[in-house]
């Protein structure tokens, strides 16, 4: 018989689970905390599954989500995770049979775009996903950073503190909303997030307790947020501690660069690594020497697949005032027509049209674009992009190009 593709239920949770450990090579046992933790969501009716008789052989799962677009805005997403086929299985079209599924009823339920993070690139651009935001990651060498060393705390009435975990339950969650208005690219975090993220969820996984900082102004308000996890470490008499930032969440560049400050400044500490940042933060150029940060990874983060092309693109702003005809080229998909975008600074019109196209392009060169990451002058010179109208390659750039960079902090 054909494997089956069905809707997960709680009694099929243990042997998903299997599946989903033996496709990203975690050892093939599940805990009893592990059920219980994806037990919520099932309840949602979004875990998919392909069995072979009784073995399942291929997980599937997908999720609310909502995604800043530049301007501030946000659309409703369809997040995809726990995505894996077992090596028994491969090549068997699988994959995108749950795809397809999934994709379908995301459109249904109103959702403007798909997102997710993919653990290997050449696997979802046939689906009409495009990297939407990039990450890098840093180690700094304290003692070349030219940061004073004398540093002690910020000198404009702003504090610094060391806080518990019921604080940052407290803080956090207003915090990153905050931020989530003002950095197209930034995703919601849901209470279960903040539970997890601060040791008040167990997830079968154990537990290290990291260090938590809020960065309050002058006149109390919390707009920054540093969480880190040491090591003590020691060469003869020599500390060579090591600190990993595992979160840095600042509304304000005062509290930003404060932050930065902190963690550089630690007594005992002489390497600082930064985790997930944006590829233009200002950590390098926040330091006299930026050459005491070394660059340790840099890769695509976030992908987009659009779903509602009108509503994507009306929603968020643009650099310049414009017009332009998308020829988006999705066959039997539903990003698929040709789209009027009248785009300015104040916000944007977007819709069906039969008007001849300016640019053709694929759903997967339309999601990398639609945060104002990607170029389409470099995608022109790739050959993904088709040029109909002179000029309309320019004029994308002005109208889609943003002034920071699109950054997503969060996997899922």
């Amino acid at each position: 018989m054909a494997p089956e593709l069905r809707r997960v239920t709680d009694q099929d949770l243990p042997e998903w689970s299997r599946a989903l450990r033996t496709g990203f090579l975690r050892p093939p046992v599940v805990t009893k905390e592990e059920i219980e933790l994806r037990t919520a969501a099932v309840a949602t009716g979004r875990v998919q599954g392909v069995f072979d008789g009784a073995r399942c052989v291929a997980t599937f799962r997908s999720f609310d989500q909502r995604l800043t677009l530049p301007g501030g805005a946000d659309i409703a997403a369809n997040a995809v995770s726990n995505v894996t086929v077992s090596p028994t299985h491969r090549r068997r079209g699988l994959l995108s049979r749950m795809m397809a599924a999934d994709l379908r009823a995301a459109e249904e339920r109103g959702a403007t775009a798909a997102t997710l993070i993919a653990a290997e690139y050449p696997i979802y651009g046939r689906y009409g996903f495009g990297p939407v935001t990039w990450t890098t990651g840093w180690e700094v060498d304290v003692a070349r950073t030219g940061l004073d060393r004398r540093y002690a705390g910020p000198a404009d009435g702003a504090r610094v503190d060391l806080v518990d975990p019921a604080d940052v339950r407290v803080h956090g969650p207003g915090l990153h909303e905050r931020l989530r208005a003002t950095r197209h690219g930034v995703i919601d975090r849901i209470e279960r997030w903040w539970l997890v993220n601060t040791g008040a969820m167990p997830t079968g996984i154990p537990w290290e307790e990291p260090y938590y900082v809020l960065h309050r102004s002058a006149d109390g308000t919390v707009d920054g947020l540093l969480v880190y996890t040491a090591e003590d470490t020691w060469e003869g008499m020599n500390p060579q501690g090591v600190v990993t930032v595992l979160d840095l969440v600042a509304v304000t560049p005062g509290a930003e660069r404060a932050l930065w400050h902190h963690v550089l400044s630690i007594d005992l500490v002489a390497k600082v690594r930064t985790g997930h940042r944006a590829p233009d933060d200002l950590l390098p150029l926040l330091m006299p020497d930026p050459r005491a940060a070394r660059v340790t990874h840099h890769s695509d983060f976030l992908w987009l697949r659009p779903l509602d092309v009108p509503t994507l693109l009306a929603a968020r702003t643009y650099a310049s005032s414009g017009s332009l005809v998308l020829g988006v080229t999705d066959p039997g998909g539903p990003a698929d027509g040709r789209f009027l975008l009248e785009a300015g600074p104040d916000g944007a019109r977007c819709v069906p049209t039969t008007r001849a196209a300016d640019l053709v392009l694929g759903p997967g060169e339309l999601g990398s674009l639609a945060l104002g990451d990607e170029s389409a002058a470099r995608l022109a010179e790739l050959g993904r992009v088709d040029e109909e109208r002179a000029g309309a390659v320019a004029l994308t750039d002005a109208l889609f190009r943003t002034a920071r960079r699109p950054w997503c902090p969060d996997l899922f």
